[in-house]
């Protein structure tokens, strides 16, 4: 099994869950994306993310209602993200577009500052342990997509089917969901868990 490894500031992370332990939220969900399927159907697609070797990345961590969810929210911190927030996570998130995007849609309504809130993410993203059969180093492939979920119960315990879900679009797996309590514990999501994908099987482009 590996991690989608980056080099983390776990107090910092820590102390920014607790401060968003007060937002108005239920939970969070770490959306991390299948980058080959992004570089392979894009037509423009970004040169910083697809011109490396890359497997999953990570599109973002959202707060989340039990139903619903808020975006572009109301806050007392500025729309636009600091540059040296977007160098800082360039390993994290390869797309300066998708940073600012991210923050303007979902960071704002995590009651947190930008740098706490990226740490938040970066901790985030390294709880979550990925399968070997989906590194960046697999073949193209076909897979069921409850067969991917299995993938990540068997690689991450405390994880269960009902805490995530499989994103696809057109037969091509897309990203991968996972629902985290604000201390980012895994934690079950109903409404996230039923909007998965219902293909009997997808395809899993490589890295190219």
């Amino acid at each position: 099994m590996r991690a989608l490894v980056f080099l983390a500031a776990a107090l910092t992370a820590t102390s920014a869950a607790a401060q968003s332990s007060g937002a108005d939220f239920d939970f969070y969900l770490l959306s991390l994306s299948w980058s080959p399927t992004y570089c392979t159907t894009e037509p423009n697609p970004d040169a910083d993310q697809c011109g490396v070797d890359r497997g999953f990345v990570v599109h973002g961590l959202w707060p989340q209602h039990e139903r619903g969810y808020p975006e572009f929210c109301e806050s007392r911190h500025p729309r636009w993200l600091a540059q040296d927030v977007i160098d800082d996570n360039f390993d994290m998130f390869p797309s300066g577009g998708l940073a600012i995007h991210q923050w303007r849609k979902h960071g704002r309504c995590s009651g947190l500052g930008q740098r706490d809130y990226f740490d938040l993410t970066r901790e985030a993203a390294n709880r979550v342990r990925l399968p070997a059969a989906l590194s960046a180093e697999a073949p193209a492939q076909r897979l069921d997509p409850d067969a991917i979920e299995a993938m990540f119960v068997e690689a991450n315990p405390g994880l269960g089917r009902d805490g995530m879900s499989v994103q696809c679009r057109s037969g091509t797996f897309t990203e991968v969901r996972i629902c985290l309590t604000k201390d980012l514990k895994f934690r079950r999501c109903d409404e996230v868990d039923t909007d998965t994908c219902r293909r009997a099987e997808i395809r899993v482009p490589a890295v190219e």
